[in-house]
């Protein structure tokens, strides 16, 4: 019997499930993946790639001689798996292990093309900040952070779950299904490295943004040290009048034309010497 409840509506499968599971699932102490005799339980949080930063409710699986039983978190998890296995068994009739490994596969289907849709985000997004960074540009990356966490969790779930459908430590799953199994363990942990090689790539994207908001600071301090030595020696000329002694030139009719020419000159060769320089 293949059967879609509610966490709520986990009474109505106790008839047909050990008592023990009841209690471990309403209590919330159902671990990744738990083997027991006549029994399998596979517990993950979904990541739903078309719902990005909503929480990721958690599915529930019970899987014995005949039964599948899936506990959902909320409805918008409980009808995702209702759609998966209407799709699944619209045609044909398969056997809970067949229907359990289709099941994850029309779950992933997506997955690698999400992934590299979300590879071609970032990508733009770095494109952008090389041609005009803006205060958003750290928003992004810090939304590009947290995204790939979760889908790097929600793959260690899954490979830890598969691994231990691989293993079969109980001997209920047929060889057959233990290879598929291995086949998704080894898809999910490709998916596994793209993320992290994605949060290696958001990680230089975040270095790249603080290198280049450090070199616009450092073209500020370079502006203002320009601006402070182009005006230090007309400071040291207006300090030095400024002093209470007898000057000549101030009783010459040309010596304030002449300090103010001498102010130009002084400002037009430093601005050369530093263009020569390259300094600006």
């Amino acid at each position: 019997m293949v059967q879609v409840y509610s966490f709520r509506q986990i009474g109505e499968a106790s008839p047909y499930m050990n008592a023990l599971v009841i209690s471990h699932i309403v209590e919330g102490q159902i671990e990744t993946f738990e083997s027991f005799p006549e029994f399998d339980i596979i517990a993950f949080d979904w990541y739903d790639i078309n719902h990005k930063g909503v929480k990721a409710p958690q599915i529930i699986i019970y899987l014995d001689e005949e039964n599948l039983f899936f506990f959902c978190e909320d409805n918008r998890a409980r009808q995702n798996v209702r759609e998966i296995l209407r799709i699944e068994t619209d045609k044909r009739e398969l056997d809970n292990q067949l229907l359990l490994y289709r099941f994850f596969v029309r779950l992933l289907k997506d997955d690698m093309r999400h992934l590299d849709n979300t590879e071609t985000e970032i990508t733009d997004a770095e494109n952008e900040m090389l041609v005009n960074s803006d205060e958003h540009y750290l928003d992004r990356i810090i939304d590009f952070r947290h995204e790939l966490l979760d889908l790097k969790r929600y793959y260690e779930q899954l490979s830890s779950i598969f691994d231990e459908l691989s293993a079969n430590d109980n001997g209920r799953l047929t060889k057959m299904s233990v290879q598929r199994f291995e086949i998704l363990s080894n898809r999910v942990e490709r998916f596994r490295n793209v993320t992290l090689n994605l949060q290696e790539y958001v990680a230089q994207m975040r270095e790249a943004y603080q290198a280049q908001i450090d070199i616009q600071q450092n073209e500020l301090m370079k502006l203002f040290t320009i601006v402070t030595v182009i005006f230090l020696p007309l400071t040291l000329l207006v300090g030095w009048y400024g002093m209470n002694f007898n000057m000549p030139e101030l009783g010459w009719k040309y010596g304030y034309p002449a300090v103010i020419v001498l102010s130009i000159i002084i400002v037009l060769l430093l601005i050369l010497y530093f263009k020569k320089k390259k300094w600006f």
